[in-house]
Formats: structure tokens, C-alpha cells, sequence
């Protein structure tokens, strides 16, 4: 008989005496991990680094931990963080060769443990106030649909013929003491810029976005990239994950000991297409906030308003190769 999947979105389990992975009963509130590895921290000097919330308040990036039962990161989480550590180190060419579905985990386990700090949070500021804990059903339906995908880390889960996510990985010449990390929790859309590459995953896309860009990516994935313009197709994703109207649904089939998840076709019974129009003044905004490290302003950005400043290609559509970019790293 399958394992039974963990919902903690029925019942709102956020307290720290449940595991977040499996639910099960903690034997102290203090059994808890991380949510950014500390091998990562180590290398940044990231522990005492302020992180913002989505409510604006401050943590320390050591502060921000889950709950998580000590038998659970032993079997599961410490052997995916040792793997995805040692391809760090080592950097893009080993990435290139991980099991994409490891590196979906990995960025997974911090993104839904971001989303477990952000959920509790806002449970204790409105339990505060007197008030029942609101957030809208599709965004929960999001971050279920995440935290069901990551249970694919300690039960026997195979996705039928899809992949929930869409991965876009880059060489790119970076300062090499950057800690580049940025992430949409709304959109599950995750970035980082380390080392010598520049990974993007948007999580819960069904790969919806890789096919959006599949023509551009196509073009640069195997160029070595500046990281503006690391930073640009970036933007291009992150907002297009923005414009991505659909929410994935799911069949969870057991069968015996193992549990199938199909996805339903994103087109449903719905004409529109997939993603709203691409306005490129938003655009220009986005890419004011993913350029801040150079300084562009959204004036210059778009002011040819048909097409907005590149760095990746030059107007007649040829690329522009990272050698014959005068800006810092």
C-alpha cells in the first residue's frame, strides 16, 4: 500500500510540532533545519546577513529554519544538499550533468520553507488581532501543489510524462564573492547567480515557460553570459511567470507502493492563451529592478518604447557576446 501524501494546507498545520515534509509529531519544538543550507551561508558569509520578508519585516538568514524531523533530513534532505553542495563547488559543468528533478527539490525545499515562515507569520500577526488567517485559494493552491512535488524527495512519486517545473541554466562570468538570489514567492520563480553560472527555475509551471522561451534560451545557452545579461533573460522569465494564467491541476493516482501524478492539459476548457500580453513598459520596470547593480532607469530602458534596451541582442536580432560588454561584473 502507497505511503499516504501530507496536506498540510487542509487543516493549516504551521506550528513547529509537525515535520513540514511528512507531518509527523516532532519530539521538541526545537528539532528544526535551515531553510538556506549552511554550506551555502558558509561560503557567502550570509548568517547574520538581513533578509526581507514579505511583510516587510527583517530576519537573519541563519534565523529563517523549518521544522523538520532529524530522521527525515537524515535520510533525505542531507544526501540532496551533499550532492547539490559538491556540484556547487565544483560549478556549471557539473550542474549541467545533476538530475534536473534534484535541482527542482533543492530550490523547492527553500522556496516552501520561505513560504512556511511567511504562512506562520502571517497566522500569529492575525490570531493577534482577534482574526481567522486569509489568503486567497489560488495562491494556496500554488504552494499545495509545491509542497505535494517535493514530497517526491522521501515517497516513491513518479510524474507521468510531465515536468512541474521549467529550468533554464547559464555560464556566466560572475564576480566570484556575489551571492546573486532572488525569488517570487507568488509565482514560484527562483534565481541564482553564484560561482561561475545562473540558474532559473519557475516551479510550478508544468514547463510552460521553457516553451515560451525555448526560441531565445536556444540561442544563449551555451554562451557565456555577462551577468547583465544573465539578469535580463531573468527578468524575461520572471516576468512571464507573472503573466502565466494558469493553475496547474493534478491526478494523484496510487497504484501498489508507488503514487503517479498526471497533469491536466494547461489549455482546459479555456480559449485564452496561456500567458497575458507582454507589455514592455512593465517589462522595462522589471528590468530596472534586475539591472539596479548598473544603474539603468526605466527611461532609458524603454526609450524606444517597441523595443527596450538589450544586452543579449543587438537590434537586427544578432547576439551580442559577453567579451563586448564594457560594464563590471
Amino acid at each position: 500500500m502507497a505511503q499516504e501524501i501530507y496536506h498540510p494546507f487542509e487543516s493549516f498545520k504551521f506550528g513547529n510540532r509537525n515535520c513540514f515534509l511528512t507531518g509527523q509529531v516532532l519530539s521538541s519544538e526545537e528539532e528544526k533545519i535551515q531553510v538556506f543550507p549552511q554550506w551555502l551561508m558558509s561560503r557567502y558569509q550570509l548568517e547574520d546577513k538581513a533578509f526581507k520578508m514579505l511583510d516587510e519585516s527583517m530576519a537573519t538568514y541563519k534565523d529563517i529554519k523549518i521544522p523538520c524531523a532529524a530522521n527525515v533530513n537524515e535520510a533525505y534532505l542531507e544526501p540532496l544538499e551533499t550532492e547539490i553542495a559538491a556540484a556547487f563547488e565544483i560549478g556549471y559543468n557539473a550542474i549541467k550533468e545533476l538530475d534536473e528533478l534534484k535541482l527542482f527539490q533543492w530550490a523547492g525545499k527553500m522556496l516552501y520553507g520561505l513560504i512556511f515562515n511567511e504562512v506562520q507569520s502571517g497566522i500569529k500577526l492575525q490570531h493577534s488581532k482577534g482574526e481567522e488567517f486569509n489568503i486567497s485559494q489560488s495562491i494556496i493552491h500554488k504552494f499545495n501543489n509545491l509542497h505535494l512535488m517535493l514530497q517526491s524527495l522521501n515517497l516513491p512519486i513518479t510524474f507521468e510524462d510531465f515536468k512541474p517545473y521549467s529550468i533554464f541554466l547559464f555560464k556566466v562570468d560572475n564576480n566570484p564573492v556575489e551571492f546573486g538570489y532572488r525569488d517570487e514567492i507568488n509565482t514560484l520563480t527562483f534565481s541564482l547567480r553564484i560561482r561561475d553560472f545562473g540558474l532559473i527555475i519557475c516551479l510550478q509551471d508544468n514547463g510552460a515557460n521553457a516553451i515560451y522561451h525555448q526560441e531565445v534560451y536556444d540561442k544563449i545557452k551555451d554562451q557565456l553570459l555577462h551577468p547583465i545579461q544573465f539578469e535580463e533573460f531573468c527578468g524575461r522569465v520572471f516576468y512571464s511567470a507573472y503573466l502565466f494564467n494558469r493553475l496547474p491541476e493534478y491526478n494523484v493516482l496510487p497504484v501498489g507502493d508507488e503514487i503517479f501524478i498526471e497533469a491536466m492539459p494547461l489549455r482546459g476548457m479555456s480559449s485564452k492563451p496561456m500567458f497575458d500580453d507582454w507589455l514592455n513598459k512593465i517589462y522595462g520596470q522589471v528590468l530596472e529592478s534586475f539591472w539596479k547593480n548598473w544603474g539603468f532607469l526605466l527611461l532609458e530602458i524603454i526609450k524606444n518604447p517597441e523595443q527596450p534596451m538589450s544586452f543579449l541582442f543587438n537590434p537586427d536580432g544578432s547576439l551580442i557576446s559577453e567579451s563586448a560588454i564594457e560594464l563590471p561584473r
